[in-house]
């Protein structure tokens, strides 16, 4: 080959290869923009969230003539609650202590100078196919609580308080497809926002919709539930708690729960008339209740095991199903030994029920001596047997018959 073609062909070469670093080049350089651009929307996001913030934090401050000191803040807590199309958010909220009130705002703060604020920020939205009615009253209580803390308006503009927008003036109608988005102010003393950060964990209560106006039975769903941390040990511990079942010492945080066995998915029916029973599972936890609730559990001595039965019960018949109404037996080695259930755990309210022609969940708790059922009874047949249901007047459905599920 000749020193000329030689030449030509070195030169095609590098300029293919300088061609080749140039796209390569381009292109990383490009990648590189993109991510940046994306640091700086996501920055800008954030930046608007907590600018909003930062200004209803202002107004609270000249409002008040107080001082805010944030102590806690979770931009996302990751609390949705969500039936049949109504959909709540908590997207974001700040602990804040609020310092030197002018005597005009006193009042919910126990009257006292240094007061505290739980600020949050959700989002509704009505993706269902019909306007409906709710009344956003979310209220917030902990373990240990002598109150349930609701929303003080007298601390943000009303054009940004959720209890403004949805009001007995617009009648609560919230429009099919309309999304709302506000505030919520929770005011506390400074003592018991202690005792709420002590705790680590408050619960917020979400009420169900209405299809028709001031028609409590024609409820969308069910009532919800947000568990929120208030420190960065509660924030662990809602996410911890999310794999027990939501029974009253799950949902108000009573203590803490070990999980020592458990089984989903049974499956197993049983009908009583035209109620269906599934079982769903159970879990056994170990369970220590807080400085807080440990007087309500006086009555049983040494350290506890808690059985939770989960069911899901279709009501095919005519009259509703009270939640609470069951009462359950639990009978251990083919009934060697049993126990009673224990209803003020569950945490169903008098009118908590399945409607005719719903389904939905009903759970059974039962209280066991954590050595006794390490020694003796962990590996023996645990079988329950529920009874006495009942209507939301008291009124007994079956008399004298009952249901039973094999456990384990």
């Amino acid at each position: 080959m000749s020193k000329k073609w030689i030449s030509i062909m070195l030169a095609v070469l590098v300029a293919f290869a300088v061609s080749g670093c140039g796209q390569a080049d381009e292109k990383a350089s490009g990648d590189g923009k993109k991510e940046e651009t994306k640091k700086e929307e996501s920055k800008k996001k954030d930046s608007g969230s907590n600018q909003e913030f930062s200004d209803l934090i202002t107004f609270m401050e000249k409002e008040t003539g107080g001082s805010a000191k944030k102590v806690f803040e979770n931009t996302k807590p990751e609390q949705e609650y969500e039936t049949e199309g109504i959909k709540v958010s908590l997207d974001e909220y700040q602990v804040l202590e609020l310092n030197g009130l002018d005597e005009e705002h006193r009042t919910p703060f126990k009257k006292e100078e240094d007061g505290a604020v739980v600020l949050a920020k959700y989002t509704l939205k009505n993706e269902s196919d019909q306007d409906v009615y709710y009344n956003p009253t979310l209220n917030m209580t902990f373990s240990g609580a002598d109150k349930s803390y609701d929303n003080y308006r007298e601390l943000l503009p009303e054009d940004k308080q959720i209890k403004e927008m949805l009001t007995p003036d617009n009648e609560y109608l919230w429009k099919k497809g309309e999304t709302i988005t506000g505030y919520y102010t929770y005011t506390m003393s400074k003592g018991d926002l202690e005792k709420a950060m002590d705790v680590s964990t408050v619960a917020i209560e979400l009420p169900a919709a209405q299809a028709e106006k001031d028609d409590y039975n024609s409820l969308i769903g069910e009532k919800g539930i947000f568990n929120v941390g208030l420190t960065e040990a509660g924030v662990k511990k809602v996410a911890d708690n999310k794999k027990f079942y939501q029974d009253l010492t799950t949902k108000n945080d009573m203590g803490e729960k070990v999980m020592v066995d458990e089984k989903e998915g049974i499956g197993t029916n049983e009908k009583i008339g035209d109620l269906t029973f599934t079982l769903e599972g159970y879990q056994f936890a170990e369970f220590t209740p807080n400085a807080v609730e440990a007087p309500k559990f006086s009555n049983f001595k040494g350290d506890m095991v808690l059985l939770t039965v989960k069911l899901q019960v279709e009501n095919g018949g005519k009259e509703q199903l009270s939640q609470g109404s069951p009462t359950s037996k639990l009978l251990i080695d083919g009934g060697a030994d049993y126990t009673l259930d224990q209803p003020m755990l569950t945490g169903y309210a008098y009118d908590d029920v399945i409607e005719p022609g719903e389904s939905g969940e009903l759970l059974q708790i039962f209280v066991l001596d954590k050595e006794k059922y390490e020694k003796i009874w962990k590996d023996k047949s645990f079988e329950m047997e529920m009874a006495h249901l009942q209507n939301a007047k008291a009124k007994e459905l079956f008399e004298g018959k009952t249901v039973s599920f094999k456990l384990k």
